[in-house]
């Protein structure tokens, strides 16, 4: 399988991890030879209930017994998304109560830029240094890092950037401005959290200046910080709200939600201003509802806390100089990519998936799924210590 993977499938990297995936239940992955891999990584934030959630599976078999797709997003009551987005707006605060269904979070970027620019009649965008929100033409526009964007330009026109936790730049968003979008914490920078009532600064700002903060929750979003949103820990209602990754429990979806007068400006003049054949996918929102209900019914947010608790107090060794993130949104920092590298490679072959961050080459990527269970956070805490010790004596 592993040569058709390489021969046949479009790839990302020169050189893929490449493990051939039989099965997956839990906080586990088994590939072809039998082998466990006990999973700190949650397909990167996705799997927020872990793999084949029996709650996430059963409702998607319930749904695949009526039907699965029958129109084009938004022409047709469908019971899944409208259940989907009216249990989102029960966890939201005003006035964010209208949600727009689509097939990832990339694509709620571009349909948040979209609104953004609807609604103020404006064009510019700003965006943040080392930002990183999806690889759509849209949201790829929204990065600042030249390696990536310079073989794919021109990207679209009028995006500027601040620094985030750096007031200093806030009069870059003027009058001109339509949008303001920033991770409520820097993911691929290093899991940063807003300081100093950063985004607070920038809700003020974007409200003088008449311009909206879009925040993008597709990472923290979904209890991934202990509560059901990242942007609840730092006393801020963004005007736009991007979700996507463990909002599907799994499973395909990003949403954009705002006011329901904001998000009528998509469906007139002209009308069809954003349309998805796929988005709002009844399975799909099937899927998500289940995992909805289940992070805001169980105890799976205060216990992403205590797990975070464990893994710092029991994280502890020479080569890590830094444990940075929220709840089960963490980095470990090492002192060079070099030993980053070596030991996210060595927990795999020790049956431990780790993974790295995007633009932070020096930082250890730990996102379990939020229902791993605290003995199997030790089982995969003495695996990364082992490799540690290993690492450090050679």
């Amino acid at each position: 399988m592993k040569a058709d993977f390489i021969k046949y499938q479009a790839q990302t990297t020169p050189h893929p991890l490449g493990m051939e995936v039989k099965e997956a239940l839990g906080s586990y992955i088994y590939d072809t030879n039998g082998k466990s891999y006990l999973d700190f990584v949650a397909g990167v934030s996705a799997c927020s209930l872990g793999h084949r959630n029996p709650k996430v599976v059963q409702a998607i078999k319930d749904q695949l017994d009526s039907y699965m797709h029958v129109m084009v997003y938004g022409e047709y009551a469908q019971s899944p998304a409208v259940q989907l987005t009216k249990l989102l707006a029960s966890h939201l605060p005003k006035p964010l109560e209208s949600t727009y269904l689509v097939n990832s979070g990339t694509e709620a970027i571009d349909g948040a830029i979209k609104l953004a620019r609807r609604a103020t009649g404006r064009t510019e965008i700003i965006a943040a240094v080392d930002a990183y929100h999806g690889n759509s033409y849209g949201a790829l526009s929204l990065m600042s890092n030249e390696e990536r964007t310079a073989p794919f330009r021109p990207m679209i026109g009028d995006v500027s950037f601040i620094k985030f936790n750096c007031e200093r730049y806030f009069d870059r968003i003027t009058k001109k401005t339509a949008g303001v979008v920033l991770e409520t914490i820097q993911g691929g920078a290093g899991f940063i959290e807003p300081s100093h009532n950063f985004l607070e600064k920038v809700k003020a700002r974007c409200q003088e200046v008449g311009a909206l903060l879009i925040l993008d929750e597709i990472q923290p979003g979904m209890g991934r910080t202990g509560k059901l949103f990242g942007f609840e820990h730092y006393h801020v209602v963004p005007d736009i709200l991007v979700t996507g990754k463990g909002l599907g429990g799994g499973m395909p979806i990003g949403a954009f939600t705002a006011s329901r007068s904001l998000m009528s400006l998509l469906s007139d003049n002209p009308k069809l201003g954003h349309i998805t054949t796929f988005g709002g996918h009844p399975v799909i929102a099937a899927a998500a509802l289940a995992t909805l209900k289940e992070i805001t019914e169980s105890d799976v947010m205060q216990a992403a806390i205590d797990k975070e608790k464990l893994i710092r107090n029991l994280l502890v060794h020479p080569l890590i100089k830094e444990i940075r993130g929220r709840g089960l949104m963490l980095a470990a920092f090492t002192s060079s990519a070099e030993i980053t590298s070596e030991i996210i490679l060595k927990c795999q072959d020790r049956g431990l998936i780790l993974f790295w961050l995007l633009f932070e080459n020096k930082a250890i990527r730990i996102t379990p799924p939020l229902t791993i269970s605290e003995d199997e956070i030790r089982e995969g805490v003495a695996i990364l210590l082992e490799v540690l010790d290993e690492i450090r004596t050679s």
